[in-house]
Order: C-alpha cells, then structure tokens, then sequence
C-alpha cells in the first residue's frame, strides 16, 4: 500500500495522553499526525440535557462490543476530539506515593510500578499547570510531596458540602477539597470560563470551561503549521517492516476510503481497551499474537476501578449546583479496625431525577425519584481492583472487542461503604428535623442491571503494562514497546496498578515524561523557544 505521506511522530488518539502528547511536542518543529476516529463534539443545548446526556446517552458510541459469554455490550464511552476528557468529571488526582510501590491487599497483591513517584512528581505538578488544577496542599491526610503549590486555589465548598465537610472533621476525618481541573475564576466570576452549573460531571462542557485534552492540548497544538490533525479516522491496523521490528505504515479507514501514512515515531493512545485492541488486530508472521505482544501481555490485566455511586437521602433539601469540591482519603489505606486499603470517596454531579431514572436507584418509601434527586449527596466510591490475568481485551472471530472483567477486592469496597454509612449516622443534629434528618444510604445502579458495570470504562487500564522485564511487560519505562523500536503507548495502557484515584492526571503526567523521552530521541534543542510558540506552552517545555 502506497503511503499517503511521511511524518516525524504519528500520535493515534487525542486524549488525557495522545491530546497531551501533541501539545507537549508542537513546539518541536516535528512534523506530526494526529489520527482521531472521532470528529468534534458538536456545542449544542443538548450538551447539558440530563435527558439527552443520561437517559438518550446521546454522546456515547454506538458500538457494540461483547461480553466473555458473547453477550452484547454497549460501552460508556466516546469517541471525540479530547477522548473521555470531553465528558470526564474533572478529579485530576494524583498517585500517592505509596502506589508505586508493591502494596498489600486483602484479596492480594498490587505490583510495584518500575518508576517511582519522584521520576513522576516534576511532571504530575506540570500536568496540574496545564489542566487548571484547583486544590489545596497539605489537606490530603494521604497526599504525597509536592514540589510546588497547586496553580489555582481551592473551588469552595456550597453551604450544605461545608456543613458536610464540618461534620466530618468532628468525627476525626480529615476531608479535603477535591482536585479539579475547571478553568474557573471564584474572585471574578465576570471573567470565569465556568459557571459553576451542575451539568458538568459526564456532560460536555457548553461554554468550553471544563480543562479537557481538546480545548487545553489539541487545540493550541493546531497553532502551529507542523501539527496536522485528522477526524473521522479510524485506525485500522499497523503494520511492520520486514524485520518486524519497526512500525512502518498506519492504516486509516477515512471517508469510506483506507489510507496508509508512514512516521519516524507511532504513539498508540486510543484508550486502554482500544489500543491493546489495536494492537492484537495488527497480528502478523512476525508478530502472531499481536504487535508488542511477544510476552502474551498485551489485552491482560484489565483494571478500571470498584466503583459505586451512593445516595445520601435527608429530609432536608439539598440545593447546591457543583457539590464534586469534597474528597475523603482517611481510609485509603486502611482503618484501625482493618490492616487493608479500603479507597476514596467523594462526590459525582448533583443528580436530577431524569438521571436518577436511568440508573434504576431503589426508591425510599414516600418520595419519588425527584424528591430523592432534590434532597440527596451523590457519593462516588472507588477501591482499587487488582491486575489480574484474566481480566483481558481479547478479539472476536470478526475483530470485535471482547472484554472480560470479573470484579474483585470487593471485601474493601463492601467496608468503605460501612464506613460512609457509618459516618451518615452519625451527623450533626438538624436544627429542623433532629437526628432523624439523615434517611439513609441508597444505592445508584451506574448502570441499569450492574452494581459495578461492565459498561463503565471511564477508568480502564492496564492492558499494555510498562515495566523492566519483557516478559512480564509489553512497554519499557519509556512507554516504547520491547518487541518495536519506534512504537509507543501513552494512554492508561501502562499501568501496572490502578490505585484508588482517577487515573487522568498520571495519563497526563506521563504523557509530558514521555514527551521529554521523545524529544531527546528526535533531537530536539529544548534550550530555545520557537517565535511563533504560544506562551502558553512554555509551561510543559
């Protein structure tokens, strides 16, 4: 197949890591490929439709994929420009330093990543600068050292969140203002972005103020004459030279047509599930398991989190609009009553009763699924599962995506739940109702049918892990495939744990390591500026 054109890099996917990895590498003077197979998310009313966004699903893919037993499943994600960033909830968290390290569950092992937390740290604090990060050091009882402050102060907190927050503080936790990556302005709210509204979390952001890979990386990117990006390009396959050790052609299906380009460098960052897919589809004499694949690796160790949404019911009212400011970490790694991590919680967006009935939550006798909507805390819970093998993104005998998940350390997550439930009793008396306010625990199907979906990938990784030993690994610390000299991986891919934090901003991070990797590769004089740099990209130089 003739090749369209010649480039330096080729960055497949334009999201937390490809849409970094682009910006990172404009200034380079580097001729780059940006392959997205989606288009741009059209800005439309329906954007902050709860009906459109939660009950419709209007923004997720129609694809289909299956499940181990060949049922069909209909994935919780998208394909646009900025990836899952367009419709993510924005907690842009980082790993505690202990998660790179092995760590001991009930249900067994977390593997020690092959780069610590200080390789990370410079990055992770340029990560924070480049996606408007706001938080607070030092309020994280589990927080790992900084180098520096978050760039933009703490989001405050809403009447009944503080109250929330102040309970909790009496009862000995240590709560703290959750990290989010708004492009928000408390002290002039004439010239904020954001509006502070509460269809944020899983909808698009209408007014461009959410930090997402398309508005802060991609876009900036496109500044610069030597960046190209191309939509509606759905990678079908890569091909190798004869040696097997290169990457020699990127075959793209693109207006009904396929199309084959050529790069110096080829960056996967389709998505965990979709680049080790992509990768197992581009089988072939020399690779017959699937490129990068000669350790049987790549598709295993699927990880995205023990997740649940849980409704803290009162009779009083719940008014407040953003209510994702608050986090609790005391349990992450244990209690006094148990020697195990037990995850995070924090907060999803203020439910509406149209999204409260697409997630089918039991109903508390008397109220309807708006009362419930209007007087509840919509809790997110996340423990940390466990990389196994089996847990895997394999192909079907028509290429499609088969992905097999069984759920495990739920022990963890069952006792994080006893934990906010206990907490939940034990609030402050209600000037109205008493201690009879609080109603109880309620629990949001984040999915009708699945307590912890299938469906629900915003958190997958794992699938191409990084590390030392080709055997064990398919990526070395550089994200650079063993098997290939000039094929990476820069999605959550790499991971060889979860943790319990959104796994956004160590996408993120890495993406800009990996960035600095390529430069030194390619040659790049990283000692000067280009003119024509927008002064926004210094920060990640």
């Amino acid at each position: 197949m003739a090749h369209d054109k010649h480039y330096d890099i080729i960055i497949i996917g334009t999201g937390a890591g490809g849409g970094t990895l682009a910006y990172a590498l404009a200034s380079t003077g580097k001729s780059i490929l940006v392959l997205e197979r989606g288009d741009y998310l059209r800005r439309e009313k329906e954007n902050w439709s709860s009906h459109a966004v939660n009950v419709e699903a209007k923004y997720q893919t129609k694809e289909v994929w299956s499940d181990k037993n060949g049922n069909p499943l209909h994935p919780h994600t998208n394909y646009y420009v900025g990836g899952n960033t367009k419709l993510y909830g924005a907690a842009l968290f980082r790993l505690r330093r202990e998660d790179f390290g092995e760590i001991r569950h009930f249900d067994g092992l977390s593997p020690a990543w092959p780069i610590s937390y200080d390789d990370l740290e410079p990055y992770y604090l340029k990560a924070e600068r480049l996606y408007h990060v706001h938080g607070k050091r030092g309020e994280d009882p589990t927080e790992p050292s900084a180098s520096g402050p978050y760039p933009y102060p703490a989001i405050s907190h809403e009447p009944r969140i503080q109250a929330l927050s102040d309970d909790f503080r009496r009862l000995g936790l240590r709560p703290f203002h959750t990290p989010l990556g708004l492009q928000i302005d408390e002290q002039n709210p004439v010239a904020s972005k954001c509006i502070r509204c509460d269809t944020c979390d899983g909808y698009p952001c209408l007014v461009s103020a959410k930090a997402d890979a398309q508005v802060l990386c991609i876009d900036p990117a496109l500044h610069f004459p030597n960046v190209t990006l191309q939509t509606n390009a759905y990678v079908e396959k890569l091909e190798t030279s004869a040696s097997g050790r290169d990457v020699s052609s990127v075959v793209v299906k693109q207006n009904g047509g396929t199309t084959a380009y050529s790069a110096d460098v080829v960056v996967v960052s389709a998505g965990a599930i979709n680049s080790a897919a992509l990768l197992l589809r581009s089988a072939n004499e020399k690779h017959p398991r699937g490129l990068a694949n000669s350790s049987d690796i790549v598709g295993r160790h699927y990880m995205g989190h023990v997740n649940s949404v849980l409704l803290a019911l009162s009779k009083c009212p719940n008014p407040t609009l953003y209510q994702k400011t608050l986090a609790v970490n005391d349990f992450y790694f244990g209690s006094r009553e148990w020697d195990y991590p037990m995850g995070h919680f924090s907060f999803v967006a203020k439910l509406d009763g149209v999204a409260l009935s697409a997630g089918a939550p039991a109903i508390a006798p008397g109220w309807t699924l708006g009362l419930m909507a209007d007087h509840a805390l919509s809790f997110w819970l996340t423990s940390e599962d466990l990389p196994d093998p089996n847990n895997r993104v394999t192909l079907d005998h028509d290429g499609r995506i088969v992905l097999q998940y069984t759920p495990n350390n739920q022990e963890a997550h069952a006792r994080l739940t006893a934990k906010l439930k206990s907490l939940m009793q034990q609030q402050t008396k209600c000037d109205v109702h008493g201690h009879d306010c609080h109603q109880g625990l309620f629990s949001r199907n984040l999915f009708l049918g699945d307590r912890i979906p299938l469906a629900g990938v915003a958190h997958q990784n794992g699938t191409i892990r990084f590390g030392t030993d080709p055997n064990t690994s398919a990526l070395d610390v550089n994200c650079k495939a063993h098997d290939l000299d000039n094929l990476y991986v820069v999605d959550g891919s790499f991971f060889p744990s979860s943790a319990a934090v959104n796994p956004a901003l160590t996408i993120i991070a890495n993406a800009l390591r990996v960035a600095d990797h390529l430069k030194q590769r390619l040659r790049v004089d990283t000692t000067s500026t280009a003119v024509t740099q927008p002064s926004a990209l210094a920060e990640v130089r």
